[in-house]
Formats: structure tokens, C-alpha cells, sequence
């Protein structure tokens, strides 16, 4: 089970950034001069606690050992960013030398605070070409202002999950392509309920677990900051659009009020009692573990997936997606920096340590070489987030100084705009721009 789509509050995000603005800094990639040969003993902390995952850590780790009898791997699971930052912050023996997070949208302030070593000297003396190894959009949310400062640690993908049982037996023959076909057919597949519904066709307010402003726009191909490094929502037209296209299905299929209603009776996001699990919502926005954990639920229909739609007019575009992932850096305060080297190179860009991560909590590779690979298991519903990962407008949120506060104050406005609470989305976007390039540059 995946962590990335989780929200994270305002609060959380902030606290998080103030540690990191304090954390220690240590030798540095370029100048690590610990013998990687020495017998030695690396903390590594993560965030993953269910037991399979754990598992899949820990067999991962075994091959390493085997591989490396002088290095020594401490695991300490279920660590969150904040556990992670305030330990990195007071340094000493028990600080983790290699971090593993879900929260890609911390990147930039890990970069820009030298809390995590940056690892282009790392790849340079070990003549690896990061453009060679890992996808470009991966590249992009793993680094900052060219500090290279974590690697992909595993991907996630974001498309469309969908009961195919209740689309032939709405004579619905083929997921939507075009967002107009969405539509058409997220109404078709509605079922009223009095004031309610029996069934929505899709949740779409942004409330709606992995149904957030950045995997909507991700299908307009925006571009969050222009050349001057300047927010630009308002000057790209991809964000009213999207935000514009959104609020007309929430319009259509009820309204933000009875929509809100229905959503509140969902169990939650990582229960059986799923709402697509039970049968409350037809398409839901998703990555690549929905279908595996529908089915792991017994659910009584057919499972599909596909790309979420793109716009009327950018079909040729149709495949691409939202990407996201989990990370994995050095400590900039470890004293083992060349060790800890080892562990990461081992887990980040290994094939058969990628591959075999990959199967074990059903999430996609994050090496072009794995994605290749003949040992990923690859079923029909995997193999759609596959293919997005690997379409080449497939597109993320970019790093910033500020962590992820700036998608935090554009989701704050989405969630006016579909409440229809903004009567002019440019005037208010073009506000929204002010207020994350005031955030920006406090962050700096």
C-alpha cells in the first residue's frame, strides 16, 4: 500500500520545513571519505509499517547484507517525515544515515536546507548515468535546482479504476478518453437515491481521496512556474480549464452540497470499505494498488483500468498521467556517507532489488531498466500504470523551496472554486500566484 497519496496539512508541512531549516549538515557528497570497505553499522529509517511491506524491506536489506557481509543496516519502520526531520535535526549515533520518505512534495526544502547530501558525486564515481537509469519525470521531483538530492525509491502512478460490470450493464463498451466522454459517462453510470445517490459514476470533488487539483491538471500538462521562477497559474490557461471543467461535473452530477452529503458515508480510503469496493462510486481516480486491493477486498464485479481522460482537444495526449513516489536519500550530517552510498545505489538502481520491491506491495518500478523487466509480475490492470509511467507526457508537481506549500495554497483554492465560492477563477488564481510566490521567497 502506497503512502504518497496521502494529504498532508498546512501544519504538518510547516513544522516539517522549520526542522529541516535546522537540520545538520554534514561532509557532503563530494568530500565523504569513510571507507565503504570498513566493517560499519548504518541506521536506515522508512515509512512503511504494514507487514507485508516490511517484509519486502527487510528481504531487500538481506540481499544487500549478503552482498556487502562488512555493512551492517539498522531498519527502523514506520518513521514519519516529522520523526525523520527531528531526528536529522539533533544528529548523533541514532540519526538515520539513509532516510526513505513518501512525501516527494518535501524534496525541495531537503534539497535547498542540505538535509540530505546531494548524490550527483555518488553517481558520478560510480559511472552511473541518472538519465539512462530513471525516468525523466522521476528525475524532476527527486532533485532541486540540480542538487540531486534523493533517488526514486518505487512509483506511483495515477489513472482510472473502474467496475467493468457496471459498464456493460450500462452499454458502456469502452473507458472514457475525452473529459466530454467522462462526463457523459459518469452521469450514465449515477443511480439517484432520493436525496442521495445509490451510486455516484465518480467523486469528483477534491476531497475524494486521490482525486486532488495536481492529478486533474497533470492531465492539461500545466506548468506550475515560468522561466523566471514565478508561479504561473493564472498565466497558464491549463489551470482554469481544468478547474472550470471540474466544477461543471460537480454541477452536473448533484451539486458540491449533495455530492459532499454521499461522500461523507465513505469508509475509509485504505479499508475494504472503500467506496468503489462497495459499489457506492463506478470510476474512481487511482493508482496503481486500487485494483489488487479491490479484488484482495472479494469484491463481486470486474475490475478495469485505464488513463484518465485528457481534454477534448489534447486526445493524441491520451495515456499520459500524474507520478508520483517514494524517496530515498543520505543524511547530510552522517559520518558513513560512502556506506550509506552503497545501500542506496543497492536499492534504487539494482534491477532485481527494484523488480523484486516492485512485486512484494504492488507498486511500478522506478527504473527504466525494471520497467522492462521479464520478473515484474505484470497483470492486465498493472500493466495501464506501466504504460503511464512510461508515456513521456506523463508529468508531476515540481520541487520547491518551500516544500509542498504552494500546491497546498492552489488546493485551498480548488476547494473555494468547486464550492462555488470564486465567481472569477483568473482574478483569483492570479491572487493565488502572490500568495505562493510571497511563501517562496520566505522559504528561501
Amino acid at each position: 500500500m502506497p503512502r504518497t497519496g496521502r494529504p498532508i496539512t498546512a501544519t504538518v508541512l510547516l513544522a516539517a520545513i522549520s526542522l529541516l531549516a535546522g537540520a545538520c549538515t554534514g561532509q557532503g557528497g563530494a568530500t565523504a571519505s569513510d571507507d565503504p570497505k570498513a566493517q560499519v553499522t548504518l541506521n536506515f529509517w522508512h515509512g512503511w509499517s504494514a507487514p507485508g511491506e516490511v517484509k519486502a524491506i527487510e528481504e531487500n536489506i538481506a540481499r544487500f547484507t549478503k552482498a556487502h557481509p562488512n555493512i551492517k543496516v539498522e531498519v527502523t519502520g514506520n518513521m514519519t517525515d516529522d520523526k525523520i526531520n527531528q531526528a536529522l535535526r539533533a544528529g548523533g549515533d541514532k540519526a538515520p544515515d539513509v532516510v526513505s520518505s513518501f512525501t516527494t512534495d518535501s524534496v525541495g526544502k531537503f534539497c535547498n536546507s542540505r538535509a540530505f547530501a546531494d548524490l550527483n558525486p555518488f553517481l558520478a564515481k560510480s559511472g552511473i548515468d541518472k538519465t539512462k537509469v530513471f525516468p525523466k519525470t522521476l528525475l524532476e521531483y527527486t532533485q532541486f535546482n540540480g542538487n540531486q538530492c534523493t533517488l526514486p525509491l518505487l512509483n506511483d502512478a495515477y489513472g482510472l479504476v473502474y467496475n467493468k460490470t457496471a459498464f456493460a450493464d450500462a452499454g458502456i463498451t469502452e473507458p472514457p478518453k475525452t473529459w466530454s466522454q467522462f462526463t457523459e459517462v459518469a452521469l450514465k453510470l449515477t443511480k439517484p437515491k432520493g436525496d442521495s445517490y445509490e451510486r455516484v459514476g465518480l467523486m469528483p470533488t477534491f476531497h475524494g481521496y486521490e482525486t486532488t487539483p495536481m492529478r486533474l491538471a497533470a492531465q492539461w500538462s500545466p506548468t506550475y512556474f515560468g522561466a523566471d521562477g514565478k508561479s504561473n497559474l493564472a498565466k497558464d490557461p491549463a489551470f482554469a480549464q481544468m478547474l472550470t471543467a471540474q466544477k461543471d461535473l460537480v454541477t452536473k452530477l448533484g451539486g458540491y452540497e449533495k455530492l459532499e452529503r454521499f461522500r461523507n458515508t465513505f469508509g475509509d480510503e485504505w479499508s475494504a470499505e472503500h467506496p468503489f469496493h462497495t459499489g457506492q462510486v463506478a470510476m474512481q481516480v487511482d493508482g496503481e494498488w486500487r485494483a489488487s486491493m479491490a479484488q484482495e477486498a472479494g469484491v463481486k464485479f470486474e475490475v478495469g483500468t485505464a488513463p484518465l481522460p485528457v481534454p477534448d482537444d489534447r486526445l493524441d495526449d491520451y495515456g499520459k498521467g500524474y507520478l508520483s513516489g517514494t524517496i530515498m536519500g543520505i543524511a547530510g550530517g552522517s559520518k558513513k556517507q560512502n556506506a550509506a552510498w552503497e545501500l542506496v545505489k543497492y536499492m534504487t538502481t539494482d534491477t532485481e532489488a527494484v523488480v523484486a520491491f516492485a512485486n512484494a506491495i504492488h507498486n511500478v518500478p522506478s527504473t527504466m531498466a525494471a520497467l522492462e523487466s521479464p520478473a515484474l509480475q505484470v497483470t492486465p490492470e498493472f500493466k495501464t500504470f506501466i504504460d503511464i509511467a512510461r508515456h513521456p507526457k506523463s508529468n508531476t508537481t515540481p520541487a520547491q523551496a518551500d516544500g509542498g506549500t504552494y500546491q497546498l495554497t492552489f488546493q485551498d483554492f480548488a476547494y473555494a472554486v468547486e464550492k462555488g465560492d470564486v465567481a472569477d477563477v483568473p482574478a483569483g488564481l492570479a491572487k493565488t500566484d502572490q500568495q505562493i510566490d510571497t511563501d517562496i521567497a520566505k522559504a528561501e
